[in-house]
């Protein structure tokens, strides 16, 4: 739901007339209102509480205050989404989506390969009530309407999207095991982590393959 809002944002603007680098920004700007910053601040105290060394992480990443790893953490990210949005054109509202899908697989891959740490902690309440494999359905499912929606649009896409989702998911697979490995399980604030940096790789892989193997236009 959320890339779709983005998405449609975007092709709003684009009829108006608007840049793309105005559609890119305030497309992640909807974005960042709709969740309420809450990814992007787990991504901050999580960039600190690594940045602290591992006796005072978790103590770091429950800090209120933001230190100079999570302003850089955010700053890599943003320009990241934005250069990528902005590469992107007129691909960038199907990457939009495809970001938001995979971006919310990384915390349920997280759920389900590592415990929580924090059991006082607000998101210990979807860890707690963590289903099994059931928990998959919803998101494996838009992934294949989105295969299948390309396939029906033909021109190649099928393929680059397919690469696109392999790409997406294999780097969210590889962060939620390495955050989970160094501190030894996961907590909301690496829940957010996880979902910021694979929406981030998504982009980053639509802006390199969706340009180049079909076209600007």
């Amino acid at each position: 739901m959320i890339g779709g809002l983005q998405a449609l944002l975007w092709l709003l603007l684009s009829a108006m007339n608007w840049s793309v680098e105005s559609c890119a920004l305030l497309a992640m700007a909807l974005g960042a209102w709709l969740t309420g910053g809450l990814h992007l601040d787990g991504l901050m105290d999580t960039a600190d509480g690594l940045a602290a060394g591992q006796e005072r992480c978790l103590e770091a990443m429950d800090d209120s205050r933001v230190g100079a790893s999570g302003v850089q953490a955010l700053l890599l990210v943003l320009l990241l989404q934005a250069g990528a949005l902005i590469r992107l054109g007129p691909w960038a509202p199907l990457a939009l989506v495809m970001a938001a899908v995979i971006g919310r697989v990384a915390p349920l891959s997280a759920m389900a390969r590592f415990p929580y740490l924090r059991q006082g902690g607000t998101a210990g309440f979807h860890r707690r009530h963590w289903h099994g494999a059931q928990e998959w359905v919803p998101s494996v499912a838009l992934l294949l309407l989105l295969l299948i929606g390309a396939a029906l649009m033909g021109g190649g896409l099928a393929p680059s999207v397919s690469l696109v989702l392999v790409v997406g998911l294999g780097a969210a697979w590889l962060i939620v095991g390495c955050l989970g490995r160094r501190l030894g399980g996961h907590t909301g604030d690496t829940y957010g982590a996880c979902l910021v940096w694979g929406e981030t790789v998504t982009l980053v892989g639509s802006a390199l393959v969706f340009p180049a193997v079909l076209g600007a236009g």
